[in-house]
Formats: C-alpha cells, sequence, structure tokens
C-alpha cells in the first residue's frame, strides 16, 4: 500500500483529529502505514478497534501500524503488547506534527493527559469523504460520571478560543461546506477556562454573524443543565441553527442520575424540552440513555422508558451498560447481562415507534435536504432521506417527502 490510510472509531471529535493527523502525516512523508484512532467509550469499541488492527496486520503484512486515540490513551500496554502494533501514540501526542516526523522515535509516547490545560488549535482545510463538516471547539471534560472512562482518554475540559473557532467555520465554508458540527467532549462547558469565562450561546451567535455564508450549523451531542439563555435563544430564533438537538441524559430515574453523579434531574430535561420545543415547535430531540446501569430496578428502567414520552424523544442511541475497569460504576452491583439486554431492545423498540411517527407526519412536508451520498441526505431535523435519482452530494436542494422506509424517508426534488 502507499500513503497512509486511517481507521476511525467513536466521536465526531475523532473523525475532526484524524484530519488534523491526515495532515500532518503527509507533510511529514509518511508513507505505507495505518493508523488506528481509538475509543474507549465502551468495551465493544476497543475489542472492535483490536479485531481491525489484527485484520490490517493481516491484509498489510509490510505496513506500519500506529494506534492512538482515547483507548490507546487510557491503556496504552494492552496496544503495546500487541505484535501487530508498531508505536502508540497518546491523544496529546497524536495531534502533534513532530510525532510524525520521527519513525525512529519512542515506540510508546502517552503522557499525562491531565496535565494538558490549553487546547490547541489545529486547523483543517476539509474532512475527507465528508459532506458535512466537524469542528472541535472543545476538548475534554471537568466532570466524573460514574460510569465514564473518556475524561481520563482526553483530560480536564479546554476550550478553543472564540476567534479560532470562527476562522476554522470560516475555512470550511469557504472550502464548499455548506454545514459544520460544533463538536467536542462536553461543548456546553464551551468557555469556562476562557477570559470572561463567555457560554456556548456566544460561540454560536458569533459564527452565524461572522460568517454569513454557512447555511446550516448543527451543535453536537449537549448537556442541557448547561444551556444558557444566549444558546436557548439562538436555538429558538435562528434559523440556521438546525431544529434538531441531541441530549445527554443518561437515565430518566433521578436515583439513578444521582448514582451516574449526573447534574440534572429527570425534572430538569422534561422542563427544558417543553420549553425549547414551545419556542420553536419544529424543534426534535434525540437522546443517549444507559439501560441496565448497577443498581437499576424494574421501576426505575420504566422512568427511563417514559421519559422519552415525556422529552418527546425522536432519535434514540441506547447503550447497554458496559462497565468499564477504574470507574466507580464498575465496582457497583452488576445486573445480569440477560437483564440489561432485554432493557436496551425495550428502549431501541420505543425509540424505533418514535422515529416511525415523526417520520409518518413528514410525509407530505417540503424539507431543505443536505445530500450526503448520490441518493440520500438529511433534513434540517437529520431525518435520512432516500431519492431515486442521482444527487450531487455537498448541495442542498428543495424536496418534497413522498413516503417512509422503516427508518428513512422517501422524497423527489420539488418541482
Amino acid at each position: 500500500m502507499a500513503g497512509v490510510s486511517f481507521e476511525t472509531f467513536g466521536c465526531r471529535l475523532n473523525t475532526y483529529e484524524s484530519e488534523v493527523m491526515r495532515g500532518h502525516a503527509e507533510k511529514a512523508g509518511l508513507s505505507n502505514a495505518v493508523v488506528f484512532n481509538t475509543c474507549a467509550v465502551t468495551a465493544e469499541a476497543t475489542r472492535q478497534a483490536r479485531q481491525a488492527i489484527r485484520k490490517a496486520r493481516k491484509d498489510n503484512p509490510d505496513a506500519q501500524i500506529v494506534v492512538t486515540g482515547c483507548a490507546a490513551q487510557t491503556d496504552p500496554a494492552m496496544f503495546a503488547n500487541m505484535p501487530e502494533v508498531d508505536r502508540v501514540l497518546g491523544n496529546e501526542e497524536k495531534l502533534k506534527p513532530e510525532s510524525w516526523q520521527a519513525p525512529g522515535a519512542e515506540r510508546v509516547q502517552v503522557s499525562d493527559i491531565m496535565q494538558v490545560s490549553r487546547a490547541t488549535p489545529n486547523m483543517i482545510e476539509a474532512l475527507s469523504e465528508r459532506t458535512r463538516a466537524f469542528v472541535q471547539v472543545q476538548n475534554g471534560c471537568d466532570h466524573r460520571c460514574t460510569f465514564c472512562i473518556i475524561p481520563f482518554g482526553r483530560g480536564n475540559s479546554r476550550s478553543i478560543s472564540l476567534e479560532d473557532s470562527v476562522e476554522q467555520v470560516r475555512r470550511l465554508v469557504a472550502n464548499g461546506y455548506s454545514e459544520i458540527v460544533l463538536s467536542g467532549v462536553d461543548i456546553t462547558s464551551w468557555g469556562a477556562d476562557l477570559d470572561g469565562a463567555p457560554k456556548l450561546g456566544r460561540l454560536v451567535t458569533r459564527i452565524l454573524k461572522g460568517v454569513p455564508d454557512l447555511k446550516r450549523l448543527r451543535l453536537s451531542s449537549i448537556d442541557s443543565i448547561e444551556a444558557d439563555a444566549e444558546l436557548m435563544a439562538a436555538m429558538a430564533g435562528e434559523e440556521r441553527l438546525m431544529p434538531h438537538v441531541h441530549l445527554s441524559l443518561q437515565s430518566g430515574d433521578n436515583m439513578i442520575l444521582k448514582r451516574m453523579k449526573r447534574r440534572h434531574a429527570r425534572e430538569d430535561s422534561i422542563a427544558f424540552c417543553t420549553e425549547l420545543r414551545a419556542r420553536r415547535p419544529d424543534m426534535v430531540f434525540g437522546a443517549d440513555i444507559i439501560a441496565g446501569f448497577p443498581t437499576e430496578t424494574d421501576e426505575m428502567f420504566e422512568n427511563s422508558l417514559q421519559i422519552v414520552e415525556d422529552c418527546g424523544l425522536t432519535y434514540l442511541h441506547v447503550f447497554p451498560f458496559s462497565p468499564r475497569p477504574g470507574t466507580p460504576a464498575a465496582r457497583m452491583p452488576q445486573l445480569e447481562r440477560d437483564v440489561i439486554k432485554t432493557r436496551a431492545a425495550r428502549l431501541r423498540d420505543r425509540g424505533e415507534a418514535r422515529l416511525d411517527a415523526f417520520l409518518a407526519r413528514e410525509v407530505g412536508a417540503m424539507r431543505q435536504v443536505l445530500i450526503e451520498t448520490r441518493q440520500s441526505g438529511r433534513t434540517e431535523h437529520f431525518a435520512q432521506v432516500k431519492f431515486e435519482s442521482v444527487m450531487t452530494p455537498g448541495a442542498i436542494v428543495t424536496a418534497r417527502v413522498t413516503g417512509k422506509g422503516t427508518s428513512h424517508l422517501e422524497a423527489r426534488l420539488a418541482a
């Protein structure tokens, strides 16, 4: 093989950072290499990365295999002990140009991520094979949810400056991107470490004002308890800010939320969705929910099922609880795996029913669709749309919804 290929696991932040690494590797002249940008959010994500590494070595016996990302940061020895792996880079090291310029450097380069106190902007010009662009505005997390390993992979919260964030959006829009997704580990904490401690709402409004050619702006997963007044006003009144919000709920039961060390109650989530929908009636919500958290009773689980209705959720990301070594939740009394799987299946069924009802209501509507592939795209509300005719990826088209499938809409171009 020639050049450098990347296999990216996990979040939008990893997608953005893979592009940063791609630029560094190309400038350094690296060739015949495969880079794995790993995820540590679940044990399954780590297992998939290890499996992919073994396959890559079998398919490319002479390639240099580099492993980085959150799983490499939290457990570098695991990857260093794999005979298939040539180098292991930490999450801070992977973004430094010099890490890609010294092929004979130390095999394992993973520093203490908790010592990193400032975010370094890394500008990119494009994202490979993407029609919407992800922009990193924040990294790390100051919170310590009992189930989560990610702060130990990403470090403490740190923000990209307002000016650098706007400049990155401006560059991508100038290069033809119509939609930008603001991304981070905990983006609603953006600004807390900057002078004057601005809030996320300030960044959103400055981007919309400072980049008038930007057609569509989205937010990645947010913590609703941190949503400031300016952000609420922007979500309610800015047409270019898409009417789709993904929430980090995790549970619908107050006792489980406390045991997770979350900072909101179920009532807070319901009030947030109710207020925002009242201010912008076409707003749709998605959410992450964990099924089978330690000590979760049947009654507690029913509260999670019920919050799907109480918040009016449309898109569910359901995670069967998976204990991560080193987290407090891993030391709590665990539920049987069959119970966890059954609850996850019930949550997914509820989510599928909610999505089906939403898609049915969309039939007949006119929507602006960002074309992602030659025959599919996404509406303002993030619903997937499929077309019979061939489209131009990256374009935004006006389409009439003519029908629906099991998880997508069907549409044709408006006359």
